[in-house]
């Protein structure tokens, strides 16, 4: 939300269609869904409206900035959900322990500081 906030592109039905990326693509610990939610980000401020349009290489630079970053410094090292919230989305007990205990909170305080970062880099990109 605020990467629509600052590019003015508020819309409810993006939030919802990315909804199913949270737990690693769909629960699977696969690729961690804040890490889809900024490169969408970046997308949303340099990817193409139009099939055929050429690559913005600006979206490459500030993709591999922003892929660096939240591995080495935001998610200590891996872009995998299964690493970061050490959690297998399969198992129901693991699962509901996510859900009442420190993970929550480390996950809710990880997608905090790519928004953050998020933001931070649509403003140097606009500047």
């Amino acid at each position: 939300m605020v990467a629509q906030e600052k590019l003015g592109k508020k819309n409810d039905d993006l939030i919802k269609a990315m909804d199913p990326f949270g737990g690693g693509l769909g629960g699977r610990g696969e690729v961690c869904g804040a890490v889809i939610g900024g490169l969408a980000a970046i997308g949303l401020l340099f990817g193409r409206d139009k099939i055929g349009k050429e690559v913005d290489l600006k979206m490459w630079k500030y993709s591999r900035e922003f892929l660096k970053r939240f591995g080495k410094e935001i998610a200590g090292g891996s872009l995998l959900c299964r690493d970061i919230a050490q959690t297998n989305w399969a198992d129901p007990v693991q699962v509901k322990e996510y859900d009442q205990g420190e993970k929550f909170l480390k996950c809710k305080t990880l997608v905090g500081k790519t928004a953050e970062f998020i933001g931070e880099l649509i403003e140097r990109a606009r500047a």
